[in-house]
């Protein structure tokens, strides 16, 4: 009898422990993974086409990623409601400060209402551009970005290209910038 109860117990648990990593790991498409679970999904050569993008900014200005060539740029698709993205903050902000000279940060929202992504951005105190993504243009940006989950994380080489994509909350991730930019 006890051997069940740890059983029930152990299984209740993980239940549990599931239901909130997919609260964060709402997928775009069919191909899951945990939540928190890193996935480098690609790393594209130079002879694929450049990427584009316009949403609007904080202020309602219409931001297009190509206004941002010349500099790395690293695309960062979060929600407020994604755990992953929000411990990740810490991570980024560092990132961001250490190599900011030779890159840029666009924060993209996705699934929050305007206030709350406003909200978020203000509480986290977040110092790069951001912009927000309609529930509308998720599909086609998930397609074109490689988005399975959030957060995503997609670097655009100074040209426009991808350059990587790694989705979770990774420290590969800033190997990866500090590997990029000690050249």
């Amino acid at each position: 009898m006890m051997i069940m109860k740890k059983t029930f117990l152990t299984l209740a648990l993980l239940t549990m422990t599931v239901t909130l990593l997919a609260s964060c790991g709402q997928r775009v498409n069919t191909n899951e993974t945990a939540a928190g679970e890193a996935q480098e999904t690609a790393e594209v050569t130079a002879d694929d086409q450049r990427v584009e993008l316009e949403l609007p900014d904080l202020q309602g200005n219409m931001l297009k990623l190509s206004s941002l060539r010349g500099k790395y740029v690293v695309l960062d698709f979060w929600g407020s409601w994604c755990i992953w993205c929000i411990r990740g903050i810490p991570s980024m902000k560092e990132a961001y400060a250490k190599h900011k000279d030779k890159m840029e940060i666009l924060g993209i929202d996705c699934r929050d209402s305007e206030a709350k992504w406003k909200a978020a951005v203000a509480e986290h105190q977040l110092p790069w551009l951001q912009v927000r993504c309609s529930d509308d243009q998720l599909p086609q940006l998930a397609d074109q970005f490689q988005i399975e989950g959030f957060p995503t994380k997609v670097v655009i080489d100074p040209e426009g290209r991808i350059a990587k994509v790694i989705v979770g909350e990774d420290p590969a991730f800033y190997t990866y910038l500090d590997e990029l930019f000690a050249k």
